[in-house]
């Protein structure tokens, strides 16, 4: 499991976090909701150890990701909401370039073909990655994250540029992946997607842990849409 414990994060006297803890369990699909600078990047960032935190740790199977942060992060993959690649390479070349981070044998060609038929991208492959639209990119980025079985998959807003028929692949395999033990923690601006995709949610305002739980609980008799406008009414989200 992913535990992040008491983290908090400051930019100068700005509160980017403030005391948040959350569990992310073992096939979990937990969605990270918020409005735009409520600190959902800043933990992910936080998460993948981009950004270092003040206080608090995050542990990934009880290990913490400031002590051994290599140890953790070869059981990542991550996402960021606008994908830096390399483009002055084909895409081909970026995949293997990411696979031999990961220590990919020769598995690595069966895993390529398969997502890059399923996204739509094997015939741009050969293409230098500066071709691409953001769409393109998006699923590049993706086989990238998947290709390799990683146990936990942290991505901000994932479904950005993404058109229907590379969303519904997205969310197919997101699912699959968990039902193989994996666990995938994500920002999105999207509820209903959330709301169907997701088992587990955590409701993000200025830094501060709103509510968290099961989905199911967490909205009772209510939509997802319902209940965020809700509690912006009630608490300025």
């Amino acid at each position: 499991m992913i535990e992040i414990q008491h983290v908090t994060k400051k930019y100068g006297t700005k509160v980017a976090l403030n005391d948040l803890s959350l569990t992310i369990e073992e096939g979990d699909i937990f969605a990270f909701v918020g409005h735009n600078g409520a600190g959902k990047t800043t933990c992910i960032k936080c998460m993948t150890d981009i950004t270092l935190f003040d206080t608090g740790d995050i542990l990934y199977d009880g290990i913490s990701i400031k002590q051994k942060p290599i140890t953790c992060k070869k059981q990542i993959a991550y996402i960021p909401d606008n994908p830096d690649l390399y483009e002055f390479l084909k895409g081909i070349d970026y995949l293997n370039f990411i696979a031999d981070i990961y220590g990919m044998g020769e598995e690595r060609l069966a895993k390529i073909n398969e997502y890059a038929e399923s996204f739509e991208l094997k015939n741009a492959l050969a293409n230098p990655i500066s071709s691409y639209s953001h769409g393109m990119k998006q699923k590049l980025a993706l086989i990238s994250a998947f290709m390799h079985n990683p146990k936990y998959i942290i991505l901000d807003e994932p479904f950005v540029g993404l058109d229907p028929i590379a969303s519904h692949k997205l969310k197919t395999y997101m699912k699959e992946l968990t039902k193989k033990g994996s666990s995938i923690f994500f920002s999105t601006h999207v509820l209903e997607v959330a709301e169907k995709l997701c088992n587990k949610i955590a409701i993000i305002k200025d830094g501060n842990l709103v509510v968290t739980g099961e989905m199911k609980q967490v909205l009772k008799d209510k939509s997802l849409e319902d209940m965020f406008l809700e509690l912006a009414n009630e608490k300025s989200i």
